[in-house]
């Protein structure tokens, strides 16, 4: 049986082996945890039928159990000095496929029509958090084609992408991610699953991109800002915010109008706003405009 990377005597190991420091910018933190390991792979229901795009692979802690349980694996790693470490840790493995890029710039839809046909791929990541939410809108508004999003992320923002209307943690990002996506919270995970142990909490959640949505809105841009100004002053009614926050191209009138068509109480807080009612408005105001 081949030994697991993902626990700290072994992961010390290949660090010190390599003489590897960590790199602030990116965001390391390596998982040292098989039970995570196991809930994320469990989570993102990979089968050996699948196809699975990994970011940020790191020393391959999870790279292995996908390549155990995937058809194939393609990991892509920003820091080149971690490639000669994952072909080192990897080598017993032949269906994992190594990319040397920032997956914020790199063409993702070019890979999944080289590596997998085009066909949908799961994509599986434990992602730096300052770059959390650029890195999965990639992935929705690029249209590239995913059965689902398994990402590790802060707790916070976990619950944020999770939340329902009325509560604290309801806003822009979770209209921006629910409009995509179906979302799941998996698994939440302590600080001390990880080395080096990073100053906050994390979770993983499921985002299963939505193949059918029930409603769209005509005009896409004209929901998002609407939606922005909705949370621009958070504690203000609807109205209020959206007419001040000089986000949304519209007058005060235009929008109690549009808000009345879409029959729907200005005197409301965004915080209050369901997807469809957002949707909704959107399309009352284009008819306006």
């Amino acid at each position: 049986m081949i030994e697991r990377i993902a626990t700290t005597k072994k992961t010390k190991e290949i660090i010190n082996n390599h003489a590897f420091t960590f790199q602030k910018r990116f965001g390391q933190n390596f998982l040292v945890d098989t039970h995570v390991i196991d809930k994320i792979i469990s989570g993102a229901r990979i089968s050996d039928d699948d196809a699975v795009i990994e970011i940020g692979p790191g020393i391959g802690s999870l790279t292995q159990l996908l390549a155990e349980h995937a058809k194939k694996v393609i990991a892509i790693e920003i820091d080149k000095k971690l490639i000669p470490i994952l072909e080192e840790t990897l080598a017993p493995y032949d269906n994992i496929q190594l990319v040397n890029e920032d997956v914020l710039k790199v063409d993702i839809n070019r890979i999944v029509e080289k590596e997998n046909d085009g066909k949908p791929v799961k994509v599986v990541a434990n992602l730096p958090y300052y770059i959390t939410t650029p890195i999965i809108m990639k992935l929705f508004e690029e249209n590239v084609p995913i059965e689902s999003v398994t990402v590790m992320v802060q707790k916070e923002v976990a619950h944020r992408m999770n939340a329902v209307p009325g509560t604290k943690d309801y806003g822009t990002l979770s209209l921006a991610v629910q409009y995509y996506a179906d979302t799941e919270l998996v698994a939440n995970v302590p600080a001390n699953c990880f080395i080096p142990r990073p100053k906050v909490a994390s979770a993983v959640i499921k985002l299963t991109k939505k193949t059918d949505r029930d409603t769209a809105p005509e005009d896409e841009k004209l929901m998002f800002a609407l939606i922005k100004g909705a949370f621009a002053q958070r504690r203000k009614t609807v109205i209020n915010s959206m007419a001040n926050s000089g986000i949304v191209d519209a007058s005060k009138e235009k929008l109690l109008a549009a808000l009345e068509e879409a029959g729907i109480d200005p005197k409301r807080r965004g915080e209050t706003f369901t997807l469809k009612e957002f949707i909704r408005l959107s399309d009352c105001l284009r008819e306006i405009m």
